[in-house]
């Protein structure tokens, strides 16, 4: 048994015997060894007795386990055994324990059942910042009811009822699939009440407020700015514009032809594009992923579609206090400004909805533009009623996009109206 001072030049010298392994002990702390073996690998292990038995504790290879690590490691492992505990044992128990941990179950979770779903990011996110702070070194065999319902109350206490409700349902999700997959007996989520009431929002932007967004937008530029413009003229969900591919849009057609998997009622949407829609998709620069084009519109990296909402937010809004105050200035110096009233990205969708509403377009129209499958196109409707309402839906949005210019141009409202003549 080889006896020396174990340091990082030493160990980088030390060759491999030519078979088997030989444990290098470190002189300066007892039972504490490099092995070598044949192959070239080289780990650190200690060697300790607990109740009159020997046990061989291995700490992990060099170099990805520093010489200086190793040693603490190693003192860890001496002074359980010293107090009769079986540190091979204490080893084996923390990999089960991280194995187990809530991290690392909703890892699996993510990868296993949500990784194919359209919502898999938000759920990802939301789990990231909402749960896994506060329970991800626990085992998931700790988490009880009371558990859940203090995360759920916290986060509704600090105003959204609206989130913890989702989290409710990403809990419940998740703890079921525990117990399918023989984790859990049974989940802490059974018959757990929902927090609060979800309220659906009624929020409409009014004139005004829209032409500050728009305004807000095109000041704040790519990529944010395009892609805010597009909702406005287009109605589409946030995500159905962030995630646009190059493949979706049919020029020669005039239209955005969004494919089944990123729809909410997975069916393939046919938005007929306006002529600002239109420049302004022409306008986008084009990123590269390597040395091809990226596959998606509005992206920075060429390999994702665009992230960051948040920030984007933040910035818009901004720009849209700073557009108040100067549109303020120019009235009055003693006008008053009042704050915007809370609004969201999704207000812009039943803004478009509402607006289409004021010109006379028919509501089957109206959500043929936007999508949706429920309301008049719902049931028994829905199956045979198969019209596509093309010609309706380009008419509708050339209407829309020409009040939203005058709403922006700050010119007199006039009303066209698309009622069916009879």
């Amino acid at each position: 048994m080889p006896k020396r001072k174990l340091t990082a030049a030493a160990i980088d010298r030390l060759k491999p015997p030519a078979s088997g392994q030989v444990d290098y002990f470190d002189a300066a702390l007892p039972g504490f060894a490099l092995r070598v073996s044949a192959t070239g690998i080289k780990s650190f292990v200690v060697f300790c007795r607990v109740g009159g038995r020997l046990r061989r504790v291995t700490l992990g290879r060099w170099p990805a386990l520093t010489l200086a690590r190793a040693r603490e490691k190693a003192g860890q492992a001496v002074e359980a055994a010293e107090r009769g505990i079986d540190p091979v044992g204490l080893r084996r128990a923390a990999r089960d324990a991280a194995a187990d941990s809530v991290s690392a179950v909703a890892a699996e979770w993510l990868k296993r059942d949500q990784a194919g779903n359209r919502t898999y990011a938000e759920v990802k996110r939301v789990m990231e910042r909402d749960v896994l702070p506060r329970w991800k070194h626990r085992n998931i065999r700790s988490i009880t009811r009371r558990d859940a319902l203090d995360l759920l109350d916290k986060i509704a206490d600090r105003g959204a009822p609206v989130l913890a409700r989702r989290v409710h349902a990403y809990l419940h999700r998740m703890f079921r699939w525990c117990v399918a997959r023989g984790i859990l007996e049974a989940s802490p989520m059974t018959d757990l009440p929902k927090p609060g009431r979800e309220r659906r929002r009624d929020r409409v932007l009014t004139d005004d407020e829209l032409r500050l967004v728009w305004r807000a937008a095109e000041a704040i530029g790519w990529p944010f700015g395009p892609a805010i413009r597009l909702l406005i003229l287009t109605g589409a969900r946030r995500q159905e514009i962030a995630g646009l591919l190059r493949a979706e849009i049919a020029a020669e057609r005039r239209q955005l032809e969004i494919t089944p998997d990123r729809m909410k009622a997975d069916a393939a949407h046919i938005i007929p594009l306006v002529d600002e829609a239109a420049a302004i998709l022409a306008a986008v620069p084009k990123v590269m992923n390597g040395t091809k084009p990226s596959a998606y519109v509005f992206t920075t990296t060429g390999k994702t579609p665009i992230s960051g909402w948040t920030k984007a937010r933040q910035a818009l809004d901004a720009k849209i206090e700073e557009l108040r105050q100067a549109d303020a200035a120019k009235r009055s110096a003693r006008a008053k400004i009042e704050p915007l009233p809370d609004w969201r990205l999704h207000d812009i969708r039943r803004t478009v909805a509402t607006g289409m509403q004021r010109l006379g377009i028919r509501l089957e129209v109206t959500e043929a533009v936007l999508g949706h499958v429920s309301g008049s196109r719902g049931g028994i409707v829905g199956v045979y009623q198969r019209h596509t309402y093309a010609d309706e839906k380009r008419a509708a949005l050339e209407a829309w996009a020409a009040h939203v210019a005058r709403i922006v141009n700050q010119r007199p409202a006039k009303v066209i109206s698309l009622r069916r003549r009879k």
